[in-house]
């Protein structure tokens, strides 16, 4: 078994020691190595990985943009995050870095002071750059940040409708009611319009779709009312009056004491969001949900190809972490579980090798800043641990890890999720938990993709287990994250269940 590790800068941990970002290397300053090419890149939430139509799961579920995405340039079906929350993901996108190395280890943490963000070297290197949507890192604020000529956000978690744009500086509130996913596509476009001709360009494209509380656009709202539902097979224990499959087939018994309690509390099928919403309507909402995120994913390819951009101009959609529907009686995110680590990650346009269709190596939201650079033909710097894709998207041949590690770790308003370290290989998963007394997890993915099996009792499978905690605790060490993070209790997240959970800032 091979266990890859990318080579990386020592840093101390926010909260641990001095976490002084690397600074913007000399070399990255030579224009002379500047290309011209232009980069979008769209980030969603929560959409899970296998919720697009070209992927077959969902029959009554039609995401045409995504579909043209992945026809004509690449799906990266092997697409994970590091930590399957908001923040953790979108600083690790943003930092190229691990959730404990840069220091956001959940949706109340601050950015550290002095943190760099990729788009400030392309700033460096002569690019125009815009942000727009949602930021979401630890204070409930909207103020322009580091990187970017161009910003349009919103506070927090921001609301589906009529949220308050904060644009370079000036509050602009909807004079109409309007839905978020189209004001974000406005405000794309508006930098698109505007921009310096001279200049390449990246844009950075944050949607708040499709966060809970789904509430999809007015014309989408019942679309799929009367869609054929389908379940996953363990979202029901062997026995339950609903179960479909047999305890021979899902071996409940080895499920997590956590889990098998938290099907009855916030993030549970039986309970969740403390009984205020079906599970059937949460679904149907979530899908219906997605239509004008993808809607607004094609408003931004018209507009490239209507300008004749798309030559020149690479684009990416990914999600910032993945979404359960009943997995072992779950919803939400925050584990380890398939439907919870995997993300969507398509690209299309310049440099994309569309005869490629698909690429199967392990890529991570780490990698999204060193490959971005790698197309603007900037040196990474050594902050990153993420590396580039850039060679797979182009179809070459190259070396790629095998061996990738998830850390989440535990939120003081959200009990019910334990800290969790995870190593998963294309064959098996290893899940780890801290501070709890209970069962850690062994899956055969590449046998078992359901997870229905946890086979960390079973002696045939004890080195298996073994080389996996070695390695876990290897990566730990070697990338400095044997510190843990405490936060005091006054640093208790702000969230209604009318309005949107967990939007950030404190009370």
């Amino acid at each position: 078994m091979k266990y890859f590790l990318f080579p990386i800068a020592v840093l101390f941990l926010f909260g641990c020691g001095d976490n002084t970002a690397a600074k913007l290397s000399e070399s990255s300053t030579d224009k002379s190595k500047l290309t011209k090419r232009n980069v979008v890149f769209i980030l969603s939430d929560d959409h899970r990985y296998d919720f697009m139509g070209f992927m077959g799961k969902i029959p009554f579920l039609q995401t045409p943009n995504m579909d043209r995405m992945a026809a004509a340039g690449v799906h990266m079906e092997n697409a994970f995050v590091t930590t399957a929350l908001c923040s953790p993901s979108r600083a690790s996108i943003l930092t190229g870095q691990y959730t404990h190395r840069h220091g956001v280890v959940d949706n109340q943490s601050l950015v550290p002071e002095g943190t760099q963000f990729f788009p400030q070297f392309l700033q460096k290197n002569g690019y125009q750059t815009g942000y727009v949507g949602k930021w979401h890192m630890g204070s409930h604020k909207d103020d322009p940040r580091p990187g970017f000529d161009y910003w349009a956000s919103f506070k927090g978690q921001g609301h589906y409708w009529n949220s308050v744009f904060n644009v370079n500086g000036v509050q602009e509130k909807p004079k109409d009611s309007t839905y978020v996913s189209e004001a974000v596509t406005k405000y794309g476009k508006d930098f698109l319009e505007n921009r310096d001709r001279d200049k390449p360009f990246f844009l950075y494209l944050s949607h708040k779709a499709v966060h809970a509380e789904f509430k999809p656009n007015t014309a989408d709202v019942g679309k799929f009312d009367k869609a054929e539902l389908v379940y996953p097979p363990t979202m029901y224990p062997p026995g339950h009056a609903k179960a479909t499959v047999s305890k021979e087939e899902y071996n409940y018994e080895d499920v997590p004491q956590w889990v098998k309690k938290q099907r009855y509390s916030w993030h549970g099928v039986e309970y969740l969001y403390h009984g205020k919403m079906n599970f059937d309507k949460f679904y149907r909402r979530y899908c219906e949900s997605l239509i004008a995120l993808d809607e607004s994913i094609g408003e931004i390819l018209d507009y490239l190809e209507a300008e004749n951009l798309m030559e020149n101009t690479t684009v990416f959609y990914m999600g910032d972490n993945g979404f359960s529907f009943g997995e072992h009686g779950l919803i939400d995110k925050r584990q380890a579980y398939e439907e919870s680590w995997r993300v969507p990650l398509l690209a299309m346009g310049a440099g994309v090798n569309k005869e490629v269709k698909k690429i199967k190596e392990n890529i991570q939201n780490i990698d999204i800043g060193p490959t971005i650079l790698d197309i603007a033909g900037i040196t990474p710097d050594p902050q990153f641990d993420g590396v580039s894709f850039k060679s797979l998207l182009e179809g070459k041949s190259t070396a790629w890890r095998d061996t990738i590690y998830y850390e989440y770790f535990w939120e003081r308003p959200f009990p019910q999720t334990p800290t969790v370290h995870a190593v998963r290989t294309d064959q098996y998963k290893y899940i780890r938990y801290h501070g709890i007394w209970d069962l850690n997890e062994l899956y055969d993915i590449k046998n078992d993709p359901n997870e229905m099996r946890n086979l960390i009792r079973d002696p045939k499978y004890a080195d298996v287990a073994k080389d996996l905690r070695e390695s876990l605790f290897n990566w730990v060490e070697t990338t400095d994250g044997q510190c843990m993070y405490l936060r005091t209790d006054g640093q208790r997240p702000r969230f209604d269940i009318e309005k949107g959970l967990d939007y950030g800032g404190t009370y």
